[in-house]
């Protein structure tokens, strides 16, 4: 097994890639021992455990207001950070994975290949889009714009007019370790369905809301991707 270094593994996915037996013999850093804000930090680390693959999870997700509320810290995590990872891995060819997002779409008509026209839908998204525009600079690299949920499905309510491709934290871990050797750009989810009908089929009480009443008309409710490519890879399908 090549040597694999995790960045963000404090956070949600972080906690579940632990868990895997894959991933079990990964080095999972502190924000102490490796800061994303700090090229010396990176390199200091990344130069004495000397892996074949970093995984980059770390970055600011939610609340998703808070990328409208604080975008410099948006923009030093997601954007700036990723952008010292990419070099200091360019630097010592590191093979990189860096986690992104299926809302760098338009989300308005869905069915998105990895080669649609990209629109994120919010400030969120865009902070990941600048994140992947530094990856895309280093040819030795995997961007995933992944769907994933956390397990169980905790809500309450959900919406029965948006359409996405939820998967949960341990599948994506299992495709994952699939995939360490691919380059390029991968959507990463589950099957087409509405939120509801995803949480549904694990919490048979979850009551189905209107996306389009809660978030407005205007907000864009296809958000699911063509999945062709990592079927092809995963399961050998056409």
């Amino acid at each position: 097994m090549k040597k694999i270094v995790v960045t963000g593994g404090s956070g949600r996915f972080g906690k579940v890639l632990k868990k895997n037996t894959f991933f079990k013999k990964s080095y999972f850093p502190s924000k102490n021992q490796l800061n994303i804000l700090s090229a010396k930090s990176i390199k200091k680390y990344l130069t004495s455990k000397k892996p074949k693959i970093l995984i980059h999870l770390a970055a600011l997700s939610r609340p998703m207001n808070i990328h409208d509320k604080n975008i410099s810290k948006s923009i030093d995590l997601n954007i700036i950070g990723t952008a010292n990872i990419v070099k200091i891995c360019s630097e010592l060819k590191i093979k990189l994975i860096y986690f992104s997002t299926n809302y760098v779409y338009p989300s308005t008509k869905g069915n998105y290949v990895e080669e649609s026209p990209l629109l994120p839908i919010n400030n969120y998204a865009w902070s990941k889009l600048g994140g992947e525009s530094a990856v895309q600079l280093y040819k030795n690299s995997l961007i995933l714009r992944v769907c994933m949920a956390e397990r169980p499905f905790i809500h309450k309510e959900a919406f029965g007019d948006f359409k996405t491709n939820f998967i949960f934290h341990d599948e994506v871990a299992n495709i994952l370790k699939k995939i360490l050797n691919k380059n390029g750009i991968i959507n990463l989810g589950g099957p087409t369905r509405t939120v509801y009908d995803f949480a549904k089929k694990y919490n048979s009480n979850v009551k189905k809301i209107s996306a389009k009443k809660k978030l407005g008309k205007n907000f864009p409710l296809n958000s699911f991707m063509n999945l062709k490519k990592l079927n092809r890879i995963i399961y050998k399908k056409s």
